[in-house]
């Protein structure tokens, strides 16, 4: 039943306008999509039929499916006009995962640039097209001086404009605690000041743009590194107060973290602006069949696709986060 009435949702949203004056945006790691083929170019050997897990073309095709119900669920009544993907193998999955499925009803664009990570895994953005256009789209990496490779994922910038609206949108993956928060620490506080210096950069062509983050940090946001990001409050971390209570998007060690989080411009949090962030419609979904019963710590933990390397046939290792979004129309006879 819950399938039905998820697959009418989805067919009904062909028919909603085009421009509404409210939609969502959604950030998700999908953990590990990766399809079943052999890329020379990307370390996938341990998703392949022959690898450590038995990725194969089947299982991959589950996967698809329930991450496409999750995303549709999320969005509750209408598709999110925007989703940010994370741990995305290439373009293609993530085309796999746009079309022939519950999501084409939401005629996704997909904008994707590859990554220098070693896992071979990148983020993405799908876009509604009866939404959005996308303008112009940047991939951004740490500029070394030394002779050290830059390794990990990638800032992912899209233009993207409803009308003649412009609303900045930049997805990210911070570098992972794997080994220790310690070893990595400088990573992520790398791609931090990447990221505040192309925030700053939007600002200061226009004081009121319309930004919006959202991405895996890898970090809470009580952590030095999110408030860095929001000092001097030109940014506003909507999803800090996630944190104060007992549910997040990723459990770790029986503990519930808020490391996916979302980011937006005052001009945005202030409500005056022509994109504005609804207040108090941050959400994590944790519909039932996103989670499964935690067999080492009391309560629940998002139902992942593997657990260790044992096949569990799950949606993710995280939850996703949405929020609303409302745009407010240009007065009659006035400029946009």
């Amino acid at each position: 039943m819950a399938r039905i009435i998820i697959t009418f949702l989805c067919a009904l949203a062909l028919f909603l306008p085009a421009a509404g004056q409210e939609f969502s945006v959604m950030f998700y790691n999908v953990e590990n999509l990766f399809d079943a083929k052999d890329d020379t170019t990307r370390n996938d050997e341990e998703f392949l039929p022959e690898g450590d897990r038995r990725w194969t073309a089947g299982r991959y095709q589950d996967k698809i499916s329930n991450l496409s119900r999750a995303i549709a669920a999320a969005g509750e009544w209408e598709l999110p006009a925007l989703i940010g993907l994370c741990e995305v193998e290439n373009g293609e999955v993530v085309r796999d995962l746009a079309f022939g499925n519950l999501l084409s009803a939401g005629r996704y664009g997909v904008v994707h640039r590859d990554s220098p990570d070693l896992r071979g895994i990148d983020v993405a953005l799908l876009y509604r097209c009866d939404h959005f256009q996308i303008e112009e789209v940047r991939s951004w990496i740490p500029q070394r001086t030394d002779t050290l490779s830059f390794l990990s994922r990638n800032l992912l910038y899209a233009k993207a404009v409803m009308d003649s609206d412009t609303l900045h949108v930049i997805v990210c993956h911070f570098p992972s605690r794997r080994g220790g928060v310690l070893a990595t620490q400088g990573a992520r506080e790398e791609m931090a000041q990447l990221l505040r210096s192309k925030t700053d950069s939007l600002l200061s062509e226009a004081a009121d743009a319309a930004i919006i983050v959202m991405g895996d940090f890898n970090s809470g946001p009580g952590d030095e590194i999110m408030k860095s990001l929001t000092r001097g409050d030109i940014m506003v971390n909507v999803t800090g107060g996630l944190a104060s209570v007992d549910k997040g998007t990723y459990k770790y060690q029986g503990q519930w973290e808020v490391i996916d989080q979302i980011l937006i411009s005052s001009s945005m949090a202030g409500g005056a602006g022509r994109f504005n962030y609804a207040p108090g419609s941050v959400r994590v979904p944790d519909a039932p069949f996103l989670l499964a019963d935690d067999p080492d710590y009391p309560g629940k933990k998002p139902f992942a696709t593997y657990t260790g390397f044992r096949w569990s046939g799950g949606y993710s290792d995280h939850l996703p986060v949405v929020i609303t979004v409302s745009r407010t129309k240009a007065s009659p006879g006035l400029k946009p």
